[in-house]
């Protein structure tokens, strides 16, 4: 028997069945696609780009910061990452060399949010900071899909949460104003000090370093005459011999400075070699070769001002001292930064607060955020953080030590295998150190 013919009707039916079969397995594998793609990103991990001048002149500082970072990271991954309502993801670190200069470091920033990162961090130079800190303002406002969170571990020109404060800046290090209040404290007991020198970088903490040390000294010890006051370029001189020699001819009994990474320590081996026996006030001569180079000369004279040091008397610092070095077993990388191990830990917990990696959920969940003793830190029960939600500024402990021989009273262990370490002076809580901010912030809408 012969099938009779389809009607146009009937036909206009089987392909009108047949499009909606098309377009729904269509739409299903659509869907299939996004979901695959959701669960995807959930599982890849959380991208923290880390533009520093990892070439150049400033290069030890800038990888000592990536040791730091890495270490703190391994130790989250190493706890399954962070919890996350899609499943937890560990953390992946973007390295992006910034070669210490402002465009590199704008172009890394770029870069770093083209391959997806929502987490940017910097520290070492104040000057790129500030323009870091305009540049998201900037593409925050412009791209709100792909907004980014700047994390600052070192850059401590105090403006940055004062009155060029943002929203989108946290800065997990004491500010250069916190940190000349404590040395400053420690030399109102200097009985011997009635000559100090002043010398910096010249570039914006060094500048603001400068101005604001005559202030605070005046009032302190106004009995103090300052017989040097000078700022030399940022990371090109070679020879400090002339600076030594100009110092030790004032006759200066002490000489306060920021100098960070070489400037610093070609600045301590020059007073080594002009014979100057001037007691360095330093932010940063507890590390980065400053011991060595200044050797046996330092020995009760070199002071330094941080959040923590690996001879802080406790058997949680000797345990995570002792982590870190086993980590890098080298002398010349032995130094570690527990603001560092503070930010991270911190960023993760603001992670899983918010739920989410999205940059405004993880800035509000760090406003006001507390990291009390952990049993990851413990620290003796003395170690506590709190970002300050007005400006972004963490709250924390510092500590003011000074040289010693390894083995002496209170030197368990010393620095980069110099023989020389750092014992505590004075150890002052962070309500002893915290400072008003003049920062007045606009907060993005919920």
């Amino acid at each position: 028997m012969t099938p009779r013919s389809t009607s146009a009707g009937g036909r206009r039916r089987l392909l009108a069945a047949g499009l909606l079969l098309a377009t729904g397995s269509a739409t299903l594998g659509r869907a299939a696609r996004a979901a695959s793609a959701s669960v995807s990103e959930e599982r890849e991990p959380v991208r923290i780009a880390v533009i520093e001048g990892l070439s150049g002149v400033f290069a030890n500082a800038g990888e000592a910061v990536l040791r730091n970072l890495t270490f703190a990271v391994e130790r989250i991954n190493a706890r399954g990452g962070v919890r996350l309502p899609g499943g937890a993801r560990k953390l992946a670190l973007l390295r992006l060399d910034s070669k210490g200069s402002l465009e590199e470091a704008l172009s890394a920033l770029r870069s770093a949010i083209d391959q997806g990162a929502r987490i940017v961090c910097q520290g070492n130079s104040s000057a790129v900071a500030t323009a870091l800190v305009d540049a998201i303002d900037k593409h925050n406002a412009r791209d709100p899909a792909r907004r980014v969170v700047f994390l600052n571990y070192s850059a401590v020109e105090p403006s940055l949460t004062n009155e060029r404060c943002s929203f989108w800046h946290f800065r997990f290090d004491a500010h250069a104003d916190m940190r000349l209040q404590a040395l400053v404290e420690v030399m109102r007991e200097d009985a011997d000090l009635q000559r100090l020198y002043l010398i910096g970088q010249d570039y914006s903490f060094g500048q603001q370093l400068a101005r604001r040390a005559r202030a605070v000294v005046a009032a302190a010890r106004p009995d103090v005459q300052i017989v040097g006051d000078e700022l030399h370029p940022l990371g090109r001189v070679k020879d400090f011999m002339p600076y030594a020699q100009k110092i030790r001819a004032s006759g200066a009994q002490a000489v306060l400075t920021g100098n960070w990474g070489s400037d610093l320590t070609l600045l301590a081996k020059a007073l080594r070699e002009a014979g100057s026996s001037a007691r360095l006030y330093t932010f940063y001569g507890n590390a980065l070769g400053a011991p060595t180079a200044i050797g046996e000369a330092g020995v009760g004279r070199v002071l330094a001002v941080a959040e923590w040091h690996p001879n802080a008397g406790d058997a949680a610092s000797d345990a995570l001292h002792a982590a870190f070095r086993q980590r890098y077993p080298d002398p010349r990388d032995d130094y570690l930064h527990l603001r560092m191990l503070l930010m991270v830990e911190m960023l993760a917990a603001a992670i899983e607060r918010a739920g989410a990696t999205e940059a405004l959920a993880v800035a509000r969940a760090l406003e006001d955020a507390r990291l009390a003793p952990t049993a990851m830190f413990a620290l003796g029960g003395r170690h506590e953080a709190w970002m300050r939600a007005q400006d972004h500024q963490l709250q924390q402990p510092l500590v003011v030590s000074v040289m010693d021989r390894v083995g002496s009273p209170g030197v368990r262990v010393d620095v980069e295998g110099s023989g020389y370490g750092f014992r505590t002076l004075r150890r002052f809580a962070a309500a002893e150190l915290a400072l008003p901010s003049t920062c007045s912030m606009t907060r993005p809408p919920l």
